[in-house]
């Protein structure tokens, strides 16, 4: 397989941590080039793309892709074009990581918008796959369709579901719930192809085992993902908040200590490398913008099993 490219100046550890988690995914036995600046203090063994430019998290994204031809996200995405990366990843600007890959792998051809998928975790179940997440703040119910389809290859692929229930996220389960967007989505994604409808779902539906992928549009998707870790983190915090609130909580909290560990793993968002852009032509993992080594390594991990299951072949299929 060709190497994963890594933004080595993507995200707010980079590049200490990054290098950290490239390390880690080469030492597994996982190719990756790296793409910075060629002054970068790396390991010898480790290939690197040499970028002079670098685009910040506030820079606007279209601007700065087209602006600065020589930043590591341009340079990483023109890896996997021209044949010499199999993948791209950053934990940079989200922004210009897709107008990255969009404007230099290309899109899918039939695809009308790419969409970000996330994995949402569900504990004791398959995660379920949120899309959009935030690529499309504005969408034509036509599009969800193609998210329904792209979201449940990505599914399939990724978690090894034979066929994922696809539910539309909206104000009620009742067919006539929602505004007129949903309303026009849920009779096109009734007679679509490849997906499984199972009609509207509501917000609680997500972290539960009643559905596999979430469709709706990327404002409320983004929206729905970021309150979701929001609740998580306040949940925990609360959590450890009890157990050293009083010393005779301590006993317990260490006989509990072993399974709460085990369930904050299926939680954290690092367990699952990042979110993965559908509908261009390569695979590209949008890491955030927090990513640690073992998070960097996970997405490598992501990248690869994608790349490996031809994920994108399966898009490109169905779709056309």
């Amino acid at each position: 397989m060709l190497p994963i490219a890594v933004d080595a100046m993507g995200g707010d550890r980079a590049p200490g941590e990054i290098l950290a988690g490239v390390r880690i995914a080469i030492d597994d036995g996982i190719p990756v080039v790296l793409v910075g600046p060629a002054d970068l203090e790396h390991d010898d063994d480790i290939e690197l793309i040499p970028a002079s430019e670098l685009i910040a998290m506030d820079e606007e994204p279209g601007a700065a892709v087209r602006n600065k031809k020589d930043s590591t996200l341009v340079r990483a995405a023109e890896a996997v074009r021209d044949g010499k990366a199999s993948a791209m990843i950053s934990a940079g600007n989200t922004g210009a990581t897709m107008a990255s890959a969009l404007l230099r792998m290309g899109r899918i051809r039939g695809v009308k918008r790419p969409a970000i998928a996330t994995p949402i975790p569900v504990p004791g179940s398959t995660p379920t796959v949120l899309l959009d997440a935030g690529a499309n703040a504005e969408v034509q119910p036509e599009w969800l369709v193609q998210f329904a389809q792209m979201g449940s290859v990505y599914c399939r692929t990724r978690f090894g579901l034979d066929q994922p229930r696809v539910g539309l996220l909206s104000i009620g389960e009742e067919p006539g719930k929602g505004d007129s967007l949903r309303k026009e989505a849920f009779k096109l994604l009734a007679d679509a192809s490849g997906i499984h409808f199972i009609g509207n779902i509501e917000g609680r539906d997500i972290m539960s085992d009643a559905v596999d992928v979430a469709v709706t549009d990327g404002f409320t998707g983004n929206v729905t993902l970021k309150t979701l870790e929001g609740a998580m983190k306040t949940v925990i915090k609360a959590l450890l908040a009890a157990f050293s609130s009083d010393p005779s909580n301590a006993q317990h909290a260490e006989a509990l200590m072993p399974a709460l560990l085990q369930l904050y793993a299926s939680l954290d968002p690092d367990t699952y490398g990042g979110a993965v852009l559908l509908g261009v032509e390569g695979v590209c993992v949008i890491s955030h913008g927090s990513t640690g080594a073992m998070a960097m390594r996970n997405a490598i991990g992501v990248a690869s099993e994608m790349v490996e299951r031809h994920m994108v072949d399966e898009i490109r299929a169905t779709v056309a």
